[in-house]
């Protein structure tokens, strides 16, 4: 069984004109035609195109685009989501500009070149089932990969697949990836999917915190260890019992640090600061780092066998230029969020937009 061809409305009162562009787009696309104002609706509501073409020349007053930028308004006020593209007669760039500031997708002047006109329709496409897919994400219908993760891409799906299978286990993950690329909500995910899911989420950045009191942090300390230690604290560990701890930026973790977390991970049990008595903690370890943990070990400034430890799986995540499509995707996810926010009607972003995002 083909594929059903995605229909285009081509708006065009000139009959030879008219049969040239269906035959230009005919072998692509579903093609039907309008005439007029009045038919261009009547088969806008009958078919729903994406994409429409719209030619600003329309009777009863050919000479004047007045009735094509009425039809171009009824088309997106009945149609938001339609792509349009306007094409004016030669040297009417005036009315091109005009036309995209009332919210028409792009605009061609004639004469047409077949050629350059398919490229603008099928990117038009292109746009459109990008936008629809997101549409139907921010409304929810959208199954995304992982709670918080909005991802289309093969590259960030085979990590949210990878992040499934681990959940349910106990080992220790390593989440390498640059800042900002979801280490943190992937580990969430993992707490989420595993048997630990019940219990508590702890993270703790260890590039934020003084090293004077990051093991205090971690490890907790009774009364009087120090000056000030008016009563008994538990550390971030122990909070974390019968949870998953998430240790972000382990690669900053001082030495001394290193060594205590490594024991921690071989015997399963704790001493708080100033304290002598072990504690066992239940806990699932899950570290990550936008460093080159193997630079740092030939450095001497990160310990081997705790890097064993920590990575029994390793998972690396894309930076979102390695990310196909997701770049868009992203993009209209924020656009409808902050518009719903804002109480503002935004349609979608300029071809120049969508261009700049792609190449960025």
């Amino acid at each position: 069984m083909s594929r059903r061809k995605k229909t285009l409305l081509i708006v065009e009162d000139d009959p030879a004109l008219q049969n040239q562009l269906r035959w230009c787009f005919s072998e692509q696309y579903e093609v039907v035609t309008a005439g007029d104002r009045k038919s261009a609706l009547t088969q806008l509501r009958r078919f729903e195109p994406a994409v429409v073409t719209v030619d600003l020349g329309l009777p009863p007053d050919a000479a004047n685009a007045a009735e094509g930028f009425a039809t171009v308004e009824e088309i997106l006020s009945l149609a938001p989501a339609t792509k349009l593209i306007v094409v004016t007669g030669n040297d009417d760039r005036e009315s091109a500009v005009k036309s995209v500031g009332i919210g028409a997708y792009d605009f061609y002047q004639k004469p047409v070149d077949p050629g350059i006109l398919n490229l603008i329709v099928a990117r038009a496409f292109h746009v459109h089932d990008l936008e629809s897919e997101n549409r139907v994400l921010v409304r929810g219908g959208f199954e995304s990969p992982l709670d918080g993760i909005i991802a289309a891409s093969p590259e960030m799906l085979k990590v949210c697949h990878t992040i499934e299978r681990l959940a349910p286990t106990d080992v220790t993950a390593m989440l390498l990836g640059q800042s900002g690329t979801g280490k943190e909500v992937l580990a969430r995910s993992l707490h989420k999917l595993s048997r630990r899911a019940d219990g508590a989420f702890v993270a703790i950045n260890c590039a934020a915190i003084p090293e004077a009191l990051l093991e205090t942090e971690l490890f907790g300390y009774e009364k009087g260890a120090f000056t000030g230690a008016a009563k008994q604290t538990l550390g971030r560990i122990e909070y974390a019992n019968h949870g998953t701890l998430f240790l972000d930026e382990v690669g900053d973790l001082p030495g001394p640090l290193q060594a205590k977390l490594l024991r921690f991970l071989q015997e399963r049990v704790i001493e708080r600061v100033g304290g002598r008595k072990e504690i066992p903690v239940d806990v699932r370890v899950v570290c990550a780092t936008h460093q080159d943990l193997s630079k740092l070990i030939a450095e001497g400034s990160f310990r081997e066998d705790l890097f064993y430890r920590i990575s029994e799986v390793s998972v690396e995540i894309p930076s979102l230029r390695d990310r196909v499509g997701d770049v868009i995707l992203l993009a209209r996810v924020f656009l409808e969020r902050f518009a719903r926010e804002m109480g503002r009607a935004l349609r979608g972003f300029s071809k120049d937009a969508l261009d700049a995002m792609e190449r960025h």
